[in-house]
């Protein structure tokens, strides 16, 4: 209850588990069956997925839900969605498969040519965020 929920390859998920997360995302509870015992639990979460596109490519010729290939009625069920499409350039392409390549040969990352973000500092700026709360005008 009001935490957050991450799932990767939301468009693989099996039917079944669809429903359910589709019953949790309405309603915003929980239904659990456990050794002769049923009860219902709150479910107020933010849910964070990441999907891929049906064939691979993102088609800009369809909407979303098509590319995805997840029914509209749970794609409605989220307030954002972001595209984040990937285009193809030779240049970057070839660098992230040195980097890739570097990694597993290497076991380590290369050095890098810049400075990352802290994981503190990271921290302190979802705490930020989280503590936002929009209006549309």
């Amino acid at each position: 209850d009001m935490g957050i929920c991450c799932i990767d390859e939301f468009d693989k998920m099996e039917e079944a588990d669809r429903t359910a997360i589709h019953e949790v995302m309405e309603q915003q509870t929980v239904s659990i069956a456990k050794a002769g015992v049923t009860t219902t639990l709150n479910a107020r979460t933010s849910i964070l997925a990441a999907a891929n596109p049906l064939f691979g490519r993102y088609n800009k010729r369809y909407s979303p839900a098509e590319n995805i290939n997840l029914p509209a009625a749970l794609l409605s069920r989220f307030d954002l969605l972001f595209l984040l499409l990937d285009t193809a350039h030779m240049e970057n392409d070839t660098a992230l498969a040195r980097h890739i390549t570097h990694v597993h040969r290497f076991a380590r990352h290369p050095a890098l040519d810049f400075t990352p973000i802290q994981p503190s500092l990271l921290r302190a700026y979802i705490s930020q965020a989280r503590r936002v709360e929009p209006t549309i005008p």
